[in-house]
């Protein structure tokens, strides 16, 4: 690497390696050029990675470790051999300076000033760590025996106590030995649990779009199973209920419309419809309802009347019999008259048929036949 960079250095033709011996010498510079502008003062700045997290004083913001930064370095004191260094850098987010030195007796690093550390430490002892050696300790096992032999009988008894874990430990280890093996074995799990994700996931869409939802869905549970299983969802009536009693509605229910008003007209002519209505049925022995309304109904003489009334009408046929019969001849025509009348009204016919006849030539008149001449 030297010799690459001293190739392609540049050496003036004044220069003189016995008087100058290096370049460096020869431009009055230090080889670390800015970073030792302040080594009269002690002082070397060097690249400072932060060991871990901490808050700053000035911005109250957090510094993640690692962070790194230009740090002047300074050499402040020793711990018997060991110097300590102090490191003293600026905030990338404000102004505030940081200072930071080496704690050599445990191994750590110490804030000064500029900032405060996020409590993440923990007691090697209640976790049940090796602990360092102090230093007292150390000399101590060095120059008394009988305290190296106590020493050692007690790290032997904590051997035998710690036995167990570390062979409970080492099983394990060797369990997860095989990498290949485990690996494998982790994501083929892994695949078949995708797999079944996206099953549920199929299903569950599904259901959304049939029960038009909008909602996530929940994984099934054993209860959930259970509690539907309980329940039945049906109607109140089934459809053979819901036919009879639409059925029952029908045959109870009035053939005639009730009254819109309290109109005299309009129960006059419920009256009279129900008159015609029950003229309609087989008539009894007694006179005919029909006969009773003196109304017929007279056809244009191009619908042909029925042979019976064509026969018993006095107009279309002449007189017969003797001629002492002729008295009796009114009440028969009266009779006659009344039979075509009933014969005359077509059955279904309502109200406004025979107030408002369908046919131009057919009329509605009254008819007195029955009634007492003088």
């Amino acid at each position: 690497m030297g010799e690459r960079k001293g190739q392609n250095k540049y050496y003036p033709p004044d220069f003189n390696p016995e008087k100058h011996g290096s370049l460096n010498r020869y431009h009055n510079s230090h080889p670390l050029r800015e970073r030792a502008r302040k080594l009269s003062q002690g002082i070397l700045v060097i690249r400072f990675e932060m060991p871990y997290n901490i808050w700053c004083d000035g911005c109250k913001n957090h510094i993640g470790m690692g962070v790194r930064y230009n740090a002047e370095k300074k050499k402040v004191g020793n711990y018997y051999t060991t110097p300590i260094y102090r490191f003293r850098m600026k905030c990338h987010l404000c102004v505030n300076y940081i200072e930071m030195q080496t704690d050599p007796a445990n191994c750590d690093y110490v804030i000064v000033s500029g900032a405060s550390r996020k409590e993440e430490r923990w007691d090697m002892e209640d976790n049940e760590q090796v602990l360092t050696t102090e230093h007292e300790k150390k000399e101590k096992l060095e120059t008394d025996a009988m305290f190296r032999l106590e020493h050692g009988e007690a790290d032997r008894s904590t051997l035998k106590k710690a036995l167990p874990t570390l062979s409970h430990i080492q099983e394990a280890q060797n369990a997860w030995k095989d990498d290949f093996a485990l690996n494998s074995m982790l994501r083929r799990r892994f695949r078949e649990k995708k797999k079944a994700m996206q099953e549920e996931e199929e299903k569950d869409q599904a259901l959304q779009a049939k029960a038009n939802l909008a909602i996530s869905l929940v994984p099934e549970s054993e209860d959930d199973r259970r509690l539907a299983a309980l329940l039945r969802l049906h109607t109140l009536d089934s459809y053979e209920d819901k036919q009879k009693l639409k059925r029952t509605e029908i045959i109870h229910r009035s053939w005639f419309p009730s009254a819109q008003g309290p109109s005299a007209s309009s129960s006059k002519a419920s009256t009279v419809l129900k008159k015609l209505c029950q003229g309609r049925r087989p008539p009894p022995s007694t006179t005919s309802t029909v006969g009773d309304l003196g109304i017929v109904r007279r056809r244009s003489q191009e619908v042909p009347e029925s042979p019976q009334c064509a026969a018993d009408s006095p107009l279309s046929a002449e007189p017969r019999g003797p001629p002492g019969a002729t008295q009796d001849r009114p009440q028969e025509t009266a009779e006659s008259t009344r039979n075509c009348r009933d014969q005359a009204l077509p059955l279904g016919s309502s109200q406004e048929d025979l107030l408002r006849p369908s046919n131009p030539s057919a009329s509605l008149v009254a008819d007195y036949s029955d009634s007492e001449s003088e």
